[in-house]
C-alpha cells in the first residue's frame, strides 16, 4: 500500500514538473505566434505546476511571466494595428 502512495507522489511531482516546463516552453512560443491561445494556456500550466508544488519553480513563474508577457504583447499590437491579430 505504501509504495502505492509513493509511486503516486512521485508521479504527481514529475506531472507538476512537466507542466512548468511545458508552460516555460508554450510562454516563449507565445511571444511568436498564437500569443492569444498559448498566453492562457502557459499561465494555466505555471499555477497549476506551483500549485502541486513543483521542484522546478524557476521555470513554472518564467512560464507565467511568459504568458502574462504574451498577452501584453497581444494588447500591445491590437493598439497598434486596431485589430484583434497581428502579422508583421
Amino acid at each position: 500500500m505504501e509504495l502505492t502512495a509513493q509511486a503516486t507522489r512521485r508521479s504527481a511531482a514529475r506531472d507538476a514538473d512537466g507542466m512548468a516546463v511545458a508552460s516555460f516552453i508554450l510562454g516563449l512560443l507565445g511571444l511568436l505566434v498564437l500569443n492569444v491561445f498559448l498566453g492562457p494556456i502557459a499561465i494555466a500550466l505555471a499555477s497549476v505546476a506551483l500549485w502541486r508544488g513543483t521542484a522546478r519553480r524557476g521555470r513554472a513563474f518564467l512560464g507565467l511571466g511568459l504568458g502574462i508577457a504574451d498577452l501584453l504583447v497581444l494588447v500591445a499590437f491590437m493598439q497598434f494595428d486596431s485589430t484583434v491579430s497581428w502579422n508583421f
